[in-house]
């Protein structure tokens, strides 16, 4: 199997922690170069210092705040210029949770800029050099909400189906130059986002954090929540020659949470 990502040039989102950390990880892994972006420059230095190095690896950072999308251009439009990129991992954190009716006209807005249009700009930015390269990777890391909503997180489930819909149609637009784009459906993972759901549910149902991670948990066939490189795995093999041939799927990496098919 042909997992070999030798001179390939990764730009990886939200890769300060958890699942962006770990898809990180495993693709320097696997030979390519990375670049990891968040907004805390001095996790991203500590992030970029830990990624394994082989041979001529170069691993890089950038510090930056995708809601700012001139700047966010700016600044990719600058790296690919001097590194083309041949793989796009796009991770961001999810949006407040609460019901769809009550949310505010700003927290869709918001959630939208920070996810479909922040995922376009680095699209458009780092997609003249996979198109002269003839070979590229966009791996969106969204949520199973894209097939079953979640009770509780109406902007999410709304703005995440979005993202989904969006990364179809690049998919069958792309697919000619050597290009796939795949979604990873992360369940409940040990991460940042998750304990921020916990508490608030915990806090909604008037029940222990305990309680409620308990009751996740009894949902998963797995019994369990997935480890961060878990999900990072399944993004890096979606980014290797291997999954040449998969193209526009959203794939759920949930435990076997999800009761569609």
């Amino acid at each position: 199997m042909d997992l070999n990502l030798s001179g390939k040039h990764a730009l990886v989102c939200g890769a300060s922690e958890g699942i962006g950390r770990a898809a990180a990880h495993e693709l320097a892994l696997l030979g390519a170069d990375v670049t990891v972006l968040a907004r805390r420059a001095e996790a991203l230095q500590k992030v970029a210092d830990a990624l394994p190095r082989s041979g001529a690896q170069q691993h890089g950072w950038i510090a930056a705040d995708v809601s700012e999308g001139d700047d966010l251009r700016t600044r990719i439009q600058a790296l690919a210029a001097d590194r083309p990129v041949h793989i796009l991992v796009n991770n961001t954190g999810g949006p407040p949770g609460g019901p769809a009716h009550s949310a505010e006209v700003a927290a869709f807005l918001d959630a939208f800029n920070k996810h479909l249009v922040a995922n376009h700009l680095l699209m458009q930015a780092v997609l003249p050099g996979m198109q002269a390269a003839n070979w590229g990777r966009i791996v969106n890391v969204i949520s199973t909400s894209v097939k079953e909503p979640i009770a509780g997180l109406g902007v999410s489930n709304t703005v995440r189906g979005a993202v989904a819909s969006w990364a179809k149609t690049l998919s069958r637009e792309l697919a000619s130059h050597g290009i796939t784009v795949n979604n990873v459906l992360p369940g409940y993972t040990e991460t940042a986002r998750i304990e921020q759901i916990v508490h608030d549910r915990a806090r909604a149902q008037d029940k222990s954090e305990d309680a409620v991670i308990a009751a996740m948990r009894a949902t998963v066939p797995a019994g369990r929540f997935a480890k961060p490189e878990e999900t990072g795995g399944v993004i890096a093999f979606l980014c290797s020659p291997a999954a040449a041939y998969i193209n526009g799927v959203s794939l759920a990496v949930d435990g076997g949470r999800m009761q569609s098919i």
